[in-house]
């Protein structure tokens, strides 16, 4: 009952990546939110390989998703998914340059942050970050939500 009444909030489509030692990682997620304006904050919450990395590395980028960009969301929500730089091939992309982990281009915001708080919730890991960098933001874009189990427009 927890699940379905959770279900129907509707939820911003985020791509969280790191780069990692030897590799890029990511996962797309629908827990992103603003916590703090000044000084600016932001937390995900995270579960498995992932929350795992996000351990050992505290910088991070995060995409929230346009509507266009459902096929995105679901490479990234993929089980056993490849590296993020093959799910990335052929689209726009590029390297933060705070944190070096992949952003997707032609989103509504992308930002990049710093862990200072990690906090165990549940079967989930909040990480608590401050954002160093916003690295672009388009107004015009409409966002990609996460409703009742379905991307929407």
């Amino acid at each position: 009952m927890f699940l379905e009444a959770m279900r129907q909030v509707p939820a911003a489509v985020t791509v969280v990546s790191v780069r990692e030692e030897r590799d890029d990682i990511g996962g797309t997620v629908n827990t992103f939110a603003s916590i703090s304006l000044d000084p600016p904050l932001v937390l995900v919450s995270l579960a498995g390989y992932l929350a795992e990395v996000l351990l050992r590395r505290d910088t991070w980028a995060a995409t929230v998703l346009a509507a266009g960009q459902k096929a995105v969301a679901s490479r990234f929500a993929t089980p056993g998914r490849p590296s993020a730089r093959l799910l990335l091939a052929g689209l726009p992309h590029h390297r933060g340059e705070a944190s070096e982990a992949l952003i997707v281009e032609g989103g509504v915001a992308a930002l990049e942050a710093e862990t200072t708080q990690v906090v165990p919730a549940g079967d989930h890991t909040v990480f608590i970050a401050r954002v160093v960098r916003v690295d672009y933001l388009d107004e015009t874009a409409e966002p990609l939500v996460r409703l009742r189990g379905r991307y929407r427009p």
